[in-house]
């Protein structure tokens, strides 16, 4: 669920091949976060397998993607680096975790859908000081927070039954504290 634009990061590094996006994710996926998350989707009876993960090309601005039922994309045309493709696993991982532990979870509910956006900003370390440097966010405190609000709003603002920015700062807004407090399957924020 991926939405936030990249425009910014293929004009800079123009994207990659899909045979090179489909080794960088072979690379991610040797990552002990990634591990580990993998290792607790399994227990909770949904095992993530290699072709899980597919290099595409998008033909637009994001990332990636968590497709319901499907497994995640990597935008090929996107991606610049090793960086920002475990970004992308760690951050559609989770919302492929929140999927499988949410029975009832429905991606056109605009709380369900701002709920997993902050939990992956929050959780793959997609507001890291660093990341936000690079894409031209300084601020010395409350960078993080205010990170990935602005990241959730801007994924959930492209829901198309959440559209518009006025109705999901309110679904932010409305599930912040609990959502942002829930680390699970971490004790706590990696």
């Amino acid at each position: 669920m991926e939405e936030e634009l990249a425009s910014s990061r293929s004009a800079t590094h123009g994207g990659t091949t899909l045979k090179e996006c489909q080794r960088m994710i072979h690379k991610s996926l040797q990552s002990p976060t990634v591990k580990s998350l993998r290792e607790h989707m399994d227990k909770a009876g949904c095992p993530v397998r290699d072709n899980f993960f597919m290099a595409v090309n998008c033909n637009q601005g994001t990332a990636g993607g968590y497709i319901q039922g499907e497994g995640i994309v990597v935008c090929s045309d996107q991606i610049g680096s090793q960086d920002e493709v475990n970004q992308v696993i760690m951050h559609e991982l989770i919302h492929a975790f929140d999927d499988c532990r949410a029975a009832n979870l429905d991606w056109l509910n605009c709380a369900h859908h701002a709920c997993s956006e902050i939990r992956a900003n929050h959780l793959s370390g997609d507001c890291h000081y660093k990341r936000e440097l690079l894409r031209g966010f300084w601020k010395v405190k409350g960078h993080e927070q205010e990170c990935i609000k602005r990241r959730a709003m801007t994924s959930v603002s492209y829901n198309p039954s959440c559209s518009g920015a006025a109705a999901a700062k309110e679904a932010v807004e409305a599930v912040w504290d609990v959502c942002y407090n829930d680390t699970e399957p971490f004790e706590r924020a990696p």
